[in-house]
């Protein structure tokens, strides 16, 4: 199988951001009259979008503190939430390991690439430029570009349209329920890796159709699937 278009989710895929999202999340609770929450408490409700993180994480701080009269309504609430995370965007993002150097690889081979995300797009484009990948993904998805998002196919097939792709040369990269979900409705490969952000489930309970332990890993099975497919292809790297 040749793969000619690639999409990434971002948060928990690429990029470990879960400290500048749980910082924009705290600033809002404190506003509301609730405590600070950690990192890991936050990250369990990551991966459906800014809003969407919100709310989860409301309700359950809420379960400890029933009765409280919250300092802000959820209009109030969701704003100053993106006010916060307009200021914190950005400010901590770590791709993970091999990062870079796997899409580099990939783009190089003639591989589309694209991010596709829950996240607000203003957003992910200042992760993406504090992160310093923004250059090597050809198109970025957000949860607010489509009037569908993840787990939706949608998006997926938006982006083969732009990007000149079929679905059966293609595969969807992600660290969530959410995003085997998309790539099976899409019919695309659905590709998972173990880290980031599940809600606290193994993701190989959502039965992708392949996990990979490292970003370079996708990129050289993509690439062992272009040599044998045109095993007279040169690149840079080799592919």
């Amino acid at each position: 199988m040749r793969y000619s278009v690639i999409t990434f989710d971002l948060d928990g895929t690429l990029v470990d951001t879960a400290s500048e999202i749980a910082e924009a999340a705290n600033r809002t609770l404190v506003e509301c009259g609730l405590p600070r929450q950690s990192v890991e408490a936050v990250s369990q409700f990551i991966g459906a979008g800014t809003r969407q993180m919100m709310q989860g994480l409301l309700a359950h701080v809420l379960r400890d503190y029933p009765g409280h009269q919250l300092k802000l309504d959820e209009l109030q609430m969701f704003n100053r939430l993106d006010y916060h995370y307009s200021c914190t965007a950005g400010m901590d993002p770590r791709p993970y390991p091999g990062c870079a150097e796997s899409l580099q690889r990939l783009r190089a081979a003639g591989v589309r690439v694209a991010c596709l995300t829950n996240k607000e797009h203003r957003f992910a484009v200042k992760v993406l430029q504090a992160a310093g990948l923004s250059a090597l993904l050809e198109l970025v998805i957000g949860g607010d570009s489509l009037p569908q998002r993840k787990p939706d196919p949608q998006p997926v097939f938006h982006i083969l349209k732009v990007l000149g792709g079929e679905a059966h040369r293609a595969a969807h990269v992600g660290d969530s329920r959410t995003d085997v979900q998309t790539a099976k409705a899409a019919g695309v490969a659905a590709w998972a890796v173990p880290w980031g952000y599940n809600a606290g489930e193994p993701i190989e309970a959502s039965q992708p159709d392949r996990l990979f332990f490292s970003l370079s890993d996708i990129a050289d099975h993509a690439l062992a699937a272009k040599r044998a497919h045109d095993p007279h292809s040169l690149s840079p790297y080799g592919a």
